[in-house]
């Protein structure tokens, strides 16, 4: 099989995204903790033999954008035996510490057909506090278990888990990922039977050859010339500058964030795989999202960031810097800057993370407040429920919560924003409040949206929560 032709093409393409989706369902149906089953806060794709990406879900834009790297970080290892990697390390192929991702290669008879990969957020990985995502974190290791690219077999998996908070829930999600990967396995080895392996490795190739086509069709479509945008992200120590030059040139897109801060000494750096995640997310809503998403629509955009900037950050003197927010928040930030060069609306800027929990046998009132929150402030005295029901929710493994809250998007030329949705990078659905109260030790006393919070005009900008 030399060449598809049109239908060809789009049933392969349409089998691939099926695939992966079939992935993000074992995923989220197998897993134990609300984080994943409920928030669906996990992203799954499928990469050729070289590492790059054929196809995605559409899950999380932040953990899609980046995971090639991670699979880049175990590309040139042996995997003659199939023997699925687990890896979290910023600076290896992750993005911050709580996604941890799983890639497993896929063999038929011996021979490399790719990879399965998936990438979720674990409610816990260990650090300073539940959630392992302290606002005032410095250094990477403050953050939780660092995990460079490892060989996850169960020795491995009940190791690392037993490193973390709530270990058994963690093991849990883990094999969660390990059969999310079997399913995308068995999927790619269906159509390497079906195509020959020779056919599936030139529709691969013809699946990104593609997803090329049609992004330099529609950044085509886009006005040439150069475009600026310039914000902040408000640091304890004062504002942190973020400059974007954009420039179009007939069917190239260049994203040049030369000017923008140094990493800094608190958490809100990003890693270089972070900052492509946000720009492709970006120029995904630019062009045309129904693009199939693949490597080959990134094809055509070039991005050029500073190593040692805030949006670049590398490790100095062996030392890792802190990187929570960076994720979440610089990166939301991020896709906001490119919207903002291109005339179009911004949404909330941040995923409004809110981490609560305590450790194992801490039932008090008080340990079960701790936490940390960024965006929400939801740490209140004045709010405090009961001891004793918060007891009910006590068990030996402690409890870790973690949630993205809501909030609105900028409005359209013809419609308003939408109101209490994940906008931008993070894409999450909430906790429902009812399985919130089943899972933690927590009652919620109001859940609503901020009414008229998102601006007036012709078309309204989207309610926060």
């Amino acid at each position: 099989m030399s060449a598809l032709d049109p239908i060809q093409l789009q049933v392969l393409t349409g089998g691939l995204r099926a695939a992966c989706e079939e992935m993000g369902a074992a995923l989220i149906r197998s897993a134990r903790s609300s984080n994943i089953k409920e928030r669906h806060d996990a992203s799954t794709a499928l990469f050729d033999r070289d590492g790059e990406m054929v196809m995605q879900a559409e899950h999380i834009p932040v953990h899609l954008g980046s995971m090639p790297a991670a699979v880049a970080a175990v590309l040139g290892e042996d995997h003659s035996r199939g023997e699925p990697w687990i890896l979290n390390d910023p600076f290896a192929g992750g993005t911050h510490l709580p996604d941890i991702t799983v890639i497993t290669p896929v063999l038929l008879d011996g021979v490399l057909l790719g990879f399965a990969a998936n990438r979720a957020h674990h409610a816990d990985v260990g650090g300073r506090i539940p959630g392992s995502m302290p606002a005032d974190s410095r250094t990477l290791e403050e953050e939780g278990v660092v995990i460079g690219p490892t060989r996850l077999d169960e020795t491995a998996l009940r190791s690392l888990a037993a490193r973390m908070r709530q270990p058994g829930e963690r093991a849990a999600d883990l094999r969660a990922q390990l059969a999310a990967n079997r399913t995308g396995a068995l999927r790619l080895r269906e159509l390497a039977r079906t195509l020959g392996v020779d056919g599936l490795r030139a529709g691969f190739g013809e699946v990104l050859d593609y997803a090329e086509r049609r992004a330099r069709s529609s950044i085509a479509a886009l006005p040439d010339g150069s475009f600026e945008a310039h914000d902040v992200l408000e640091a304890p120590d004062g504002d942190l500058v973020l400059r974007l030059h954009a420039q179009v040139a007939g069917e190239r897109l260049l994203l040049d964030f030369t000017g923008s801060a140094p990493q800094h000494a608190g958490n809100l750096n990003c890693p270089l795989a972070v900052t492509r995640s946000a720009c492709l997310f970006a120029a995904r809503v630019l062009t045309d999202p129904d693009i199939p998403p693949s490597a080959g629509a990134h094809r055509p955009i070039e991005i050029v960031v500073p190593e040692g900037s805030i949006l670049n950050a590398r490790p100095v003197a062996g030392h890792a810097p802190a990187v929570a927010a960076g994720n979440v928040e610089t990166s939301s930030r991020v896709a906001d800057l490119v919207l903002s060069a291109f005339g179009r609306a911004q949404g909330q800027g941040t995923m409004n993370n809110l981490t609560l929990g305590a450790p194992a046998g801490d039932s008090s009132a008080e340990g079960r407040k701790r936490g940390s929150s960024r965006g929400g402030g939801v740490d209140d005295p004045s709010r405090e429920t009961d001891a004793g029901y918060l007891s009910q929710g006590d068990d030996e493994e402690g409890f870790s919560y973690y949630e993205t809250l809501g909030g609105g998007q900028g409005a359209c030329p013809g419609a308003d924003g939408p109101s209490g949705v994940h906008v931008a990078m993070s894409n999450t659905l909430n906790t429902p409040i009812e399985a919130l109260e089943r899972e933690f030790p927590i009652r919620v006393l109001e859940y609503a949206l901020r009414r008229d919070s998102g601006g007036a005009g012709e078309h309204r900008g989207g309610d926060g929560v």
